[in-house]
């Protein structure tokens, strides 16, 4: 069996789906991964995976690349003769599985991580883009042999919704999981209390507002001594990335520390108190949140689809309105004032994260999809 997987970047494909590669290989599969080239390639190649290269942007729409990007597919897939070709993210899910039709692939797993920025978008234009969006989804989505992974239960019910796939072609895998060996239970520090955002640095994640809320609990001449931390890179492909110097203005006027793009992520959530992450991003499910869950951390979300996914309201955290500055801040005096709240929250987030969450379990769950799929192209051999 070869499974072909088809990612943007191979930097997201080594953070959200190398499990998957790795166990497919312990398994047998003769497995390649696909990106685009100079997104970290280098790794997947250290790690014993074959890696094509594909032309094909992450974000922007330019009609001769975009064309450009589904030959690249369709002759990959020719060359290649995958018997399962999984993809991740919008433009894989929509060109390959168009490429995948026209060259005759028998097996078609289409993740759908989340809405992403098209969906996050406001006024005429952005509206267009998103009836385009789901047009072209509905039109790519017609495999007679695929499933539709969603992470969460409202892009699920959307697209059945909208007529954009059957029930019975759709999946709900929540998220990609968490592996629990490397993010542990850990004690907070014995600090002042922490506060930190970890993610790239666009508005849509809630950066400004993070910021905006720190900014004025300093102003209240009140918890001087907390710490209001940001983690992550500046994103230049995303169009709604925040610049450098934008970032080094919200460090002066608000008093955050902007740590830049960091490797040790579970070292610093380790040493925070409380996980942040007030996105009006279409996510899937956060990452991030995993992590902090593994890590029994107290955390604050928005109220928006894939953080409900991770979050109940005053149970594994607190949940607060998107944009809403004010109730954030409110939510981060109270978990800063209040220990036994914060272990409360992060001792049943950590509960949930081992009984749903596990990077195990989320496997296991993909590959029950791969069998369902696979027989199928075994057969036509």
């Amino acid at each position: 069996m070869k499974l072909l997987y088809v990612v943007n970047e191979a930097r997201f494909f080594l953070s959200h789906r190398l499990p998957l590669a790795l166990e497919a290989r312990s398994r047998g599969y003769d497995v390649v991964v696909a990106t685009a080239p100079d997104t970290g390639e280098e790794r997947v190649l250290e790690l014993g995976l074959q890696h094509r290269a594909i032309k094909l942007t992450r974000s922007g729409f330019n009609l001769g690349a975009e064309i450009s990007s589904y030959r690249s597919l369709k002759r990959l897939y020719q060359e290649e003769k995958p018997d399962l070709v999984h993809h991740v993210t919008i433009k894989p899910v929509l060109y390959g599985s168009f490429a995948a039709r026209a060259s005759g692939i028998k097996a078609v797993v289409n993740a759908v991580p989340g809405m992403g920025y098209v969906f996050t978008r406001r006024g005429t234009r952005a509206s267009i883009g998103r009836a385009g969006v789901n047009f072209l989804y509905r039109l790519a989505l017609q495999h007679e042999n695929m499933r539709v992974i969603f992470q969460n239960r409202e892009d699920l019910a959307g697209f059945i919704a909208h007529a954009i796939v059957r029930r019975e072609q759709t999946v709900l895998i929540r998220g990609s999981g968490v592996d629990l060996d490397r993010y542990c239970r850990s004690p907070e520090p014995d600090t002042a209390p922490t506060f930190l955002l970890a993610s790239r640095m666009l508005k849509d994640k809630g950066v400004v507002e993070f910021a905006q809320a720190a900014g004025a609990i300093k102003a209240g001449g009140h918890h001087q001594d907390w710490n209001f931390r940001l983690a992550g890179g500046v994103d230049a492909g995303n169009p709604g990335s925040l610049t450098e110097v934008e970032l080094r203005r919200l460090e002066a006027d608000y008093g955050v520390e902007w740590l830049g793009h960091r490797d040790d992520v579970e070292e610093l959530l380790r040493g925070c108190h409380v996980l942040c992450l007030p996105s009006y991003y279409r996510e899937g499910v956060p990452k991030v949140l995993l992590e902090g869950s593994a890590v029994s951390r107290a955390m604050i979300a928005s109220d928006i689809a894939g953080c409900r996914e991770v979050i109940t309201d005053e149970v594994t955290g607190l949940i607060v309105a998107p944009h809403d500055v004010a109730s954030l801040a409110a939510a981060m005096i109270r978990l800063g004032a209040d220990a036994a709240l914060r272990q409360r929250l992060g001792e049943a987030a950590y509960d949930k994260a081992v009984a749903v969450f596990s990077e195990q379990d989320i496997v296991a769950h993909t590959f029950r999809v791969y069998e369902e799929l696979c027989p199928v192209a075994e057969q036509s051999e």
